[in-house]
């Protein structure tokens, strides 16, 4: 939060700056701000507060033109204390609803859906980040026989997601022995969370005599790899290049470049989706510019909400150019979250 007290001119002449700026992506000048806004006072005036405005770090000038643009400090300003979240319309909600209500087979087709959506109406590039499933808690473990050699390990977790996994064997099983495992593993593991189960599996089976049961030995030497959360490529979906390469600021071939990088290097996605912001609206997200603290990510802000399957929680959001219309964005980034987290709980 930015504790630099502004007057309300100032706050004013910021806030249409800002404003005019995400309009046009052209640098704002004083004729615009008195001709457009009804601010009272005159065009000199206007110029004198830009240039205190311009000292204290919140506007810069380019130096191939008359007018101001915002910086980072005043987008910042502008989020945290002078934006009115705009509510989106009763038709707008009707609209991302009958979307979300499309025909969905499992929660994947759903968040898929989600992104896609998030995406054509922004306008950005939408990410949504799978929930971790450290913290989800073991419903049960099913057991399937795939061949001669190779076991599927089915786990459920109560939020109603489903993990599996695939085994090697160096020996054959029976069904029923197959079945007897099944059991003790779900009479030991069973209302556990994975990254308990992954840190304490040894220590719940160590009474069973493991000499007769090769298979619980396999359990316990593979829990790393059972029991872990989901591969980090595979916990977040990026949709809408194109949307975001309309943007005036990514025409160059090395803004487009950026954004090709950027969808490709999904951990950087993941890290900062998972960062949560100390300023926010509502729970909504925002980090803007050098704030996330990585070169790649300097030109871009991020929105971001969690939502919610059962006890996990995941993250949505977009990804734009810091001149993006925020009021805007995180109300929509909020209401299709708490829809998203509804929807989820029904399936």
């Amino acid at each position: 939060m930015i504790n630099e007290e502004l007057n309300e001119r100032e706050k004013n002449v910021l806030r249409y700056i800002v404003q005019q700026f995400v309009l046009t992506a052209s640098p704002v000048g004083s004729r615009i701000l008195t001709k457009k806004y009804d601010m009272g006072i005159s065009p000199a005036t206007v110029r004198n507060i830009m240039s205190d405005l311009e000292d204290s770090g919140f506007i810069n000038h380019p130096h191939t033109s008359a007018g101001r643009i915002p910086t980072d400090k005043g987008y910042r300003m502008y989020v945290d204390a002078l934006m009115d979240i705009q509510k989106l319309s009763q038709t707008e909600k009707h609209q991302i609803n009958r979307q979300l209500e499309t025909n969905f087979n499992d929660s994947d087709d759903l968040l898929n859906i989600t992104a896609r959506l998030l995406s054509s109406i922004t306008n950005q590039l939408a990410c949504v980040l799978y929930p971790s499933f450290d913290s989800g808690i073991l419903e049960k473990i099913q057991l399937i026989i795939l061949t001669s050699n190779r076991m599927m390990a089915v786990l459920s977790i109560r939020s109603g997601l489903v993990k599996t996994i695939t085994l090697e064997l160096s020996y054959s099983i029976s069904e029923n022995q197959l079945l007897q495992i099944q059991q003790i593993l779900n009479e030991r593991l069973a209302g556990l969370k994975l990254s308990e189960i992954r840190s304490t599996v040894r220590e719940r089976l160590k009474d069973i005599p493991i000499d007769d049961k090769p298979m619980l030995t396999l359990f316990i030497d593979s829990a790393d790899k059972i029991f872990k959360d989901i591969k980090s490529e595979s916990k977040v979906l990026i949709t809408g290049a194109k949307n975001l390469m309309k943007q005036p600021e990514f025409e160059s071939h090395e803004r487009m470049q950026g954004i090709v990088e950027l969808m490709e290097e999904k951990d950087i996605i993941i890290h900062f989706f998972e960062k949560k912001n100390e300023s926010s609206n509502q729970n909504v997200f925002i980090t803007i510019g050098s704030e996330n603290q990585l070169d790649k990510l300097d030109e871009y802000s991020l929105v971001t909400k969690e939502y919610k399957i059962g006890d996990l929680v995941g993250t949505l959001g977009v990804v734009g150019p810091k001149r993006m219309e925020y009021s805007k964005i995180v109300a929509i980034v909020d209401y299709i979250s708490k829809m998203l987290s509804d929807f989820l709980t029904k399936t």
